[in-house]
Order: structure tokens, then C-alpha cells, then sequence
């Protein structure tokens, strides 16, 4: 087998596969981000909606 000759497609290979696998763990994490908002944002109106029904925030008498 000559080295020389499958080493240039080894590193070509290895640098494919990393920056591929870079690109897919930063959409995963852009992706985890905005799952986190959405979830404090939901989060934060329920609470709002159970303070206001508590302290009489409904506006029917």
C-alpha cells in the first residue's frame, strides 16, 4: 500500500467530515436556543395569567 498516495484523500476526508459535523452542531445548538426562548417566553405568560386571575386582573365583576 502507498501511503503517499491515500494520504492527501485521508486528510481531505477528515477535514470533510469535521467541518460538516461543525455546521450540524451549531444548528443543532441555534436551534436548542430558540427552543429555550420560545419555552421561557410561554412560561413567563402563564405565570402572568395566573398572577393576574389571583389578584382579580380578569376584569368581569
Amino acid at each position: 500500500m502507498n501511503l503517499k498516495k491515500y494520504l492527501p484523500l485521508g486528510i481531505v476526508a477528515l477535514l470533510a467530515t469535521t467541518l460538516s459535523s461543525c455546521s450540524v452542531i451549531e444548528g443543532i445548538f441555534k436551534t436548542g436556543v430558540w427552543t429555550g426562548v420560545i419555552i421561557v417566553v410561554i412560561i413567563l405568560a402563564l405565570i402572568i395569567w395566573v398572577i393576574a386571575k389571583v389578584f382579580g386582573g380578569g376584569g368581569k365583576s
